[in-house]
Parts: structure tokens; sequence; C-alpha cells
């Protein structure tokens, strides 16, 4: 089983990133998708942590709520008068002890309440910052792996031969 878990409350994460936020007044559908898409990108740098972004079905009539995979993360959409909030403390003392379980939400009530229930807390800043810093290194670490632009011979010679055939070509042999 996994140890580290990483609860995200979708709509208050959505409302607290700008990007997001500008998009759900368009679009709240394609939002969530971009949310899903953001976390799953971090899951996939953090791979010991398992990533369940929770969003509120509560206000929709009859929903009997339901579990996604997203690829390598897990989306709830939690049940008709289930709030976002209930169903992170729910799950929050359901797992063990031995847990290490953050929450990112900017909801300061939600904060004291997952605290008391031995979880960490992550405001939606520190969860933009952490995703923001995953990504460059990300961006970075391709940027050394890349093969080179157009495989040319220059680009495969140690700096040695390089200069002697930069010599050559000056005609400085």
């Amino acid at each position: 089983m996994n140890k580290n878990f990483l609860l995200v409350d979708g709509y208050n994460i959505i409302h607290a990133w700008d990007n997001l936020k500008e998009m759900s007044e368009v679009s709240l559908e394609s939002a969530r998708a971009k949310l899903m898409e953001i976390m799953s990108n971090y899951q996939g740098f953090k791979s010991h942590i398992t990533v369940i972004v929770v969003f509120d079905g509560y206000l929709v009539k009859g929903n009997i709520g339901a579990v996604y995979e997203y690829d390598n993360i897990f989306a709830v959409y939690t049940k008709e008068a289930e709030t976002a909030d209930h169903y992170i403390e729910k799950t929050v003392n359901s797992l063990p002890r031995e847990c290490n379980v953050r929450v990112a939400t900017s909801d300061g009530l939600e904060q004291l309440i997952i605290l008391g229930h031995g979880a960490v807390r992550m405001s939606a800043k520190e969860l933009k910052n952490e995703v923001e810093s995953v990504n460059t290194h990300m961006r970075e670490r391709y940027i050394e792996r890349r093969p080179p632009k157009n495989n040319l011979l220059m680009d495969n010679l140690d700096e040695n031969t390089k200069n002697i055939l930069e010599k050559m070509r000056r005609g400085l042999h």
C-alpha cells in the first residue's frame, strides 16, 4: 500500500488558481479536466504519492457519487448532500495513522479540521508552487536528456576532436 497521499479539494483549487478560475468561468468541465491533467503530470513525477482530486457533487440532485481513475490519479465526485470537505475528512480518518497525508485546500476551517485528524495542510498557493517546481524540474531533465536536434556528427564528438576539426576547417592545423 502506498503510504503517501495527497487529497486535493478540486473546486477550491480551481477557484484559487487564476488560470483555472478564468477557465472555469467559460467551462467548469474544462477547468476540472485541466486540473486533473496538471495533477496527473505531478503524480507522474512524484510517483510515490497517491493523488486523489475531490469535487463537490452535493448540489446535484440524485447524485450517487463516483470514483474514477484518470491516468495515474483518482477523481472523486461526492454524492448528493456530501461536500468535498466531508469526503476528505472521512478519507483522512479512514487511512492508517502511519500514512503521510497532505490535503491541498485554502479553506481555513477545513485546514484546522484535517490538522486535527493528523494530516498536513497545504494551501492552494503552496500546491501551485510545488507543481510549478516539478514542471520546471521535468523540463530541465528533458532538455538535458533530449537527443541532439539534427543528429549531426559534430553533436556526437568529444571536445578535443571538435577543436581539431575546427582548426582544420579554418586552415590552422
